[in-house]
């Protein structure tokens, strides 16, 4: 069943006009919804950690930054717009000075709904997830535009949470494309899902898998890094902007007609077999558990594999061949 469309003509209520939004993070999300909050007529606070190096530069676009503790007494609606796994440190700080019908927004869904933080009884718990980079979340807006959300309740104290996320969004200008109502289960584990098995992890398995199929086959490095990485964008691009029949429209007879007879041979049921897996991971819960697991130790898995990465022949060849191309940096 296709899930509503909601826009700014849904959006009936002002709760937040007399509030003042409580930013914690100014990384790229949190920068793009604090300036498109403001510019909306929005009051809003920046919340940061006294050494952060955030403090000037949002200083600078004109917001009054504050710790924590000043902003959970200040601000009547409190946005976790920092890395998922600093969420708990955060809170801990904010819970003792919450007060009733204050309201807690995410971004994304992981904490709440893994049990990482536990927000008391008397607050709303809200979800506000604009679907693009916060780049775009701020280009979209100055364009006039705006990008698509997900809104979601997971604890309705006032009686008038969904109301209040659906503002949100749209004062983010997601009314004037499209909001969804999602939930924080739906909307966490879909995302984690699409993320391990299809654009990140799916991805950067495929890119590399090819790349090593073909120079060990005995192929230059140079061609392997163009067919297998390079060119990925222009066929993405094709896809984001109108659809996988679309692209196949814009690309040669010879490369449409290998799509049809290999896409399957790469993706079986076996590949299949093992999304099914992750998706089960993470409904259970499992891969939050090893995440926060992770965490809890440095983050030694993660930083190995850093590592361990920039010395692989991808990377190399690729650093040097993105040399050659200027119009790639930004």
């Amino acid at each position: 069943m296709a899930l509503e469309i909601l826009r700014d003509k849904d959006c009936t209520t002002q709760y937040l006009r007399n509030k003042t939004i409580g930013i914690i993070g100014f990384g790229a999300q949190g920068k793009a919804q604090a300036q498109n909050l403001k510019d909306s007529g929005y009051q809003v606070k920046i919340g940061l950690k006294p050494d952060s190096d955030s403090i000037i530069p949002a200083q600078e676009m004109g917001f009054e930054v504050c710790d924590l503790v000043s902003l959970a007494k200040e601000c009547q609606m409190l946005v976790f717009l920092l890395p998922d796994e600093w969420h708990k440190e955060a809170f801990l700080q904010l819970s003792p000075y919450l007060q009733k019908d204050q309201i807690l927004c995410f971004s994304h869904g992981f904490s709440v709904h893994f049990g990482e933080i536990v927000p008391p009884s008397f607050v709303d718990v809200i979800l506000v997830a604009p679907k693009a980079a916060g780049h775009a979340v701020r280009s979209e807006y100055q364009k006039g535009r705006g990008v698509i959300s997900l809104i979601g309740v997971a604890q309705d104290a006032s009686g008038d949470a969904k109301s209040i996320a659906l503002e949100y969004a749209c004062a983010l200008g997601s009314g004037k494309s499209a909001i969804f109502e999602s939930s924080f289960k739906d909307e966490c584990e879909c995302d984690l899902f699409s993320e391990q098995s299809v654009i990140c992890g799916g991805v950067d398995a495929l890119i590399r898998a090819g790349f090593e199929t073909l120079t060990e086959a005995g192929y230059p490095p140079e061609i392997a890094y163009f067919e297998c990485l390079h060119e990925m964008k222009l066929v993405v691009d094709l896809i984001y902007a109108n659809g996988i029949q679309s692209m196949r429209k814009h690309i040669s007879n010879t490369a449409e007609y290998g799509d049809i007879i290999a896409g399957e041979q790469i993706i079986t049921q076996e590949s299949k077999k093992a999304m099914q897996k992750i998706l089960q991971n993470i409904q259970s819960g499992e891969f939050a558990k090893q995440f926060l697991q992770e965490r809890d130790k440095g983050f030694p898995t993660l930083k190995t594999k850093r590592d361990n990465l920039k010395h692989d022949e991808i990377e190399q060849v690729g650093e040097r061949l993105r040399g050659l191309m200027p119009w790639l940096q930004k």
